[in-house]
């Protein structure tokens, strides 16, 4: 990632390649995790025997926590520092897992929420500290290399874990169904079904404690990197600029619907009118959502230096709600391969209005990353009101309408940034 011959000044941090592999590994991570989801929502839906709208409180839980915990979540970071900050967000990650276990024992639902709310806070405190790191790492030149390189890692972590985790959770769905079970014999069902759940994040809570353990050495090797201290509601006041306002909202409305689309995969693609699969191949299916997202952020960096950002940015939200038309109005492999492809859409998508919205911000870009981080909050609402539609309507595939008005408000963001913001 950087010629270890190369003099050029790194932001007050100190070079050390193993460092690197540390913060990448942090990336990987929390990404994965956040794509764990898609595969739980479909077991507990079944062993709880929920409609789409209670499913989709696991994301609800799980995005809230960037709301909750994003300004106390940088504020902890300013007071102490980077790395001892990586070590708490991935320790109280580790105590979010092992939440897991009393969830699963007293099989209830609730429980397991909560579990994915402290997971998810730990997460958002990696998140809070990893950006930054990457930029530190290394000469100023070269930081949007290193942070396209860095979000790969996040995208490969998205691409791998749904296909471990439907192997190792959705693979072990029972042939008896929670809806025909009552009193002691359901209760036993879940405890028992659910387990499967809490050995998969027991092995992921010892693998985040190793990655603790690792950061934990290095704890004192960015003492000397700046972190500006600014007021906790400092940002509040970007959202009075039209273009960054616009642009936190079309997060909040990006973040929504790439969750909201994810979650309901499986689900969308067990149906017999589009590809009839079991739990575990649907489960599977999630890999190509999430892999079209990381072979299109590759290749849009690149693109991204040849043509206009907004108009790219536009382009693809447009081609969004396109495949989502044509998944709608569509039967068999071709509904449920349009819909997978939205992935590929979305892979720019994030990087793309965040640089939009915070272009010429100068040193406020601290406080609008703040408030971007808080508009990852769309990953709590959209998807409830998804499922709801979908409740409402007893279609997913109109219940897809609610992400295709996301997707819309975005081309329209792109069109409006396509021109350099003013001073």
């Amino acid at each position: 990632m950087r010629d270890p011959n190369d003099s050029e000044p790194t932001g007050g941090a100190e070079f050390r390649p193993e460092l690197q592999y540390a913060v990448l590994a942090l990336f990987f991570i929390f990404g994965g995790i956040t794509s764990l989801n898609d595969v739980i929502i479909p077991k507990l839906k079944e062993l709880f025997t929920l409609n789409f709208t209670q499913a989709m409180l696991v994301q609800f839980c799980f995005f809230t926590a960037y709301l909750v915990i994003g300004i106390p979540g940088a504020q902890l970071v300013k007071k102490i520092g980077y790395m001892r900050g990586a070590v708490a967000g991935l320790l109280i990650m580790t105590v979010g897992c092992l939440l897991f276990i009393p969830a699963s024992q007293y099989a209830t639902y609730s429980l397991f929420l909560l579990a994915l709310f402290v997971l998810a806070s730990g997460v958002v405190i990696v998140q809070v500290v990893a950006n930054p790191l990457i930029s530190l790492l290394g000469p100023a030149r070269t930081v949007h290399s290193r942070l396209t390189f860095a979000q790969g890692f996040n995208s490969l972590g998205t691409t791998i874990f749904p296909g471990v985790g439907a192997t190792l959770i959705l693979g072990s769905l029972a042939a008896v169904s929670a809806a025909s079970l009552t009193g002691s014999a359901l209760d036993a069902y879940r405890t028992a079904e659910t387990q499967v759940i809490v050995n998969a994040y027991l092995a992921l809570a010892a693998a985040l404690a190793a990655v603790a353990a690792v950061v934990w050495l290095f704890r004192n090797a960015l003492q000397a990197a700046p972190i500006e201290q600014s007021s906790p509601i400092a940002g509040f006041a970007l959202l009075r600029r039209p273009r960054f306002g616009y642009g936190a909202l079309c997060i909040f409305l990006y973040v929504g619907a790439e969750v909201s689309i994810g979650s309901l995969i499986v689900s969308y693609l067990r149906q017999p009118s589009v590809m009839g699969l079991s739990e575990l191949s649907a489960g599977n299916m999630i890999s190509f959502y999430w892999g079209g997202a990381m072979i299109g952020r590759f290749v849009g960096s690149f693109v991204l230096r040849l043509m206009s950002p907004g108009k790219i940015l536009a382009a693809v939200a447009v081609g969004a709600v396109a495949l989502i038309l044509i998944s709608a109005n569509s039967a068999g492999a071709l509904a449920g391969y349009s819909l997978l492809a939205i992935g590929l859409m979305n892979s720019i998508m994030f990087p793309t209005i965040f640089g939009l919205a915070c272009e010429k911000l100068g040193p406020r870009a601290a406080d609008g990353s703040g408030m971007i981080n808080i508009a990852i909050f769309g990953g709590a609402v959209v998807p409830v009101l998804t499922g709801f539609l979908a409740d409402q309507s007893g279609s997913l595939a109109l219940a897809l309408m609610i992400p295709a008005l996301c997707y819309a408000a975005i081309a329209a963001f792109g069109i409006y940034a396509r021109r350099p913001a003013a001073a």
